[in-house]
């Protein structure tokens, strides 16, 4: 992994939702290659636990708190990394939760925590980043998205909405960044195994039954993506699960 712009030093790279999952997963690999990271994500224990065992790990990490779905918290977070770390050469936006139910059943105010996290959120999060990215001469962005933006099925209609329009603000985003030499891919992993998956009593039996992709398969595409050429740039990935047939449903 090098530096996105160009820049000489170690790349830094943010990432979104870094204490647990597949965030933390991300800044795991993008350290043993060599970058300085970053971890965003929500005031907790987790927050600070990831953080030190990277740096037990020696990995150089930072630990900044705040709400994706807040943009004042966002540019906050980022204005503290960027002074704090002189730069941002590439942001993998995974901040995300999920919910099981059924659009005759469900819980609008849930339904808005979704959308708010997982769509407006990963825009609050580029928004944020991206002039500074442009400023600098070029970065790379990472939206973690899903393969339920790609596929549908029964019980999780706003979840796959939202991941439907991260998509679209994929491939959106890409097409106006292009020109100021800020790539952005789109990974779309099918069921992992992690502390989101598991902690559904819908979703945890699918995980359970073995054959889930672990985050370290999404990280290491992650720092796979990051380290290309310049001249290269990978628009989307979707990684699915040898061992685990596509969801037809999933009962709330």
């Amino acid at each position: 992994m090098s530096g996105a712009s160009g820049a000489p030093g170690a790349p830094v790279v943010l990432i979104t939702g870094g204490a647990t999952g597949i965030g933390r997963a991300c800044a795991a690999a993008c350290g043993r290659a060599g970058a300085v990271v970053a971890l965003l994500s929500l005031p907790g224990p987790e927050l600070a636990e990831a953080a030190g065992e990277l740096r037990a790990a020696g990995v150089q990490a930072l630990a900044v708190e705040a709400d994706v779905r807040d943009f004042e918290s966002v540019e906050r977070a980022v204005g503290q990394v960027h002074a704090d770390l002189g730069r941002i050469d590439v942001l993998v936006a995974s901040a995300g939760i999920a919910d099981q139910s059924s659009i005759t059943g469900g819980s609008p105010q849930r339904w808005q925590q979704v959308v708010q996290t997982n769509l407006l959120g990963m825009a609050n999060c580029i928004r944020a980043v991206s002039p500074l990215m442009v400023e600098a001469g070029g970065g790379d962005i990472v939206m973690i998205a899903s393969a339920s933006g790609r596929d549908s099925y029964v019980g999780e209609p706003l979840y796959i909405a939202s991941k439907w329009g991260v998509v679209g603000l994929g491939h959106a985003v890409r097409k106006e960044l292009q020109s100021r030499n800020v790539r952005v891919a789109l990974i779309e992993p099918g069921l992992v195994d992690t502390p989101l998956t598991r902690g559904s009593p819908v979703v945890r039996p699918l995980v359970e039954a073995g054959g889930a992709l672990l985050p370290e398969d999404i990280a290491d595409a992650v720092a796979w993506l990051t380290s290309r050429p310049r001249r290269v740039t990978v628009t989307e990935l979707v990684i699915r699960p040898s061992a685990v047939a596509d969801i037809e449903r999933i009962e709330p």
